[in-house]
């Protein structure tokens, strides 16, 4: 099953699968719905599925580059899929989709989310300003060409980017077949990078977060990332912070049944 909807010039497709409560699954960048279809197929007995395709990924259309994108643009496409739904849902969210669902959600009514699990939300806001603190000493660490346009997205770009949040050689690592995909939706992916780096929400605006929130780590991951989940279960009233042992950045899609069941869990007991 698939939804689709206007906004604007863009078709927004989002898969479907499952009937009850909608659960909203937003994928990371360079990825597509089909992130989550492990989670929906988990889910499918007690609840309804729906996973967007954000701008410029997988089969949503009528997106083009521009230097101007917004995070706000992609949390557009996930407020209109709320909408259509026009029931309360829970979110759920990896990386710089979790960075989307605590956006979408602080600006819904507190009675339209169910729940909230993210998994290494990409929120550098929340620490971007704490002196010699490891998100200001991530930024420092890419090099100068990493922000440059005539850079982003390319296989170049890619390197320094997978490499940081894999280990070096993690790039060259990957199946031909798989760069070409993340390749092929670079100048999207580089826009997102460029736009959550300097993107400064503090953590005070997540404060007045009401639904119950399962922030997802792992436990070798970055320590910028490391220090966004602890400030976030620090500050929004109530989160629950779990690191997962043995897992990165990319642990929900390397190991899957290490954690998918836990949001499983979570979205059920809200």
């Amino acid at each position: 099953m698939a939804m689709r909807l206007p906004l604007g010039p863009i078709e927004i497709h989002a898969d479907e699968l499952g009937e009850g409560e909608p659960v909203v699954m937003i994928h990371s960048s360079g990825m597509s719905s089909r992130q989550w279809r492990g989670l929906a197929r988990l889910l499918a007995p007690t609840h309804r599925a729906v996973m967007p395709d954000l701008l410029g990924c997988g089969a949503t259309r009528g997106w083009t580059p521009a230097d101007t994108f917004s995070i706000d643009e992609d949390a557009a496409v996930v407020r209109a899929v709320i909408d259509a739904l026009d029931a309360p849902v829970h979110l759920v969210g990896h990386s710089y989709g979790g960075l989307l669902a605590l956006r979408v959600a602080r600006g819904l009514p507190a009675a339209r989310v169910r729940s909230l699990a993210v998994y290494e939300p990409v929120a550098w806001g929340v620490a971007i300003d704490e002196p010699g603190g490891p998100v200001a000493a991530a930024l420092a660490s890419f090099t100068d060409g990493f922000f440059a346009p005539e850079v982003g997205g390319s296989a170049a770009w890619y390197r320094e980017f997978v490499d940081y949040w894999n280990g070096a050689g993690a790039w060259a690592a990957l199946p031909d077949a798989q760069r070409e995909a993340f390749l092929a939706v670079g100048a999207k992916v580089f826009r997102e990078v460029r736009a959550l780096c300097t993107d400064r929400t503090p953590a005070d605006a997540y404060r007045d977060l009401a639904a119950p929130t399962l922030i997802l780590s792992g436990d070798r991951t970055t320590a910028a990332e490391q220090r966004v989940c602890e400030v976030l279960a620090a500050t929004i009233p109530g989160a629950t912070h779990v690191a997962c042992p043995g897992l990165g950045h990319m642990g929900l899609l390397a190991r899957p049944d290490d954690v998918l069941p836990r949001i499983a869990a979570h979205v059920r007991a809200a």
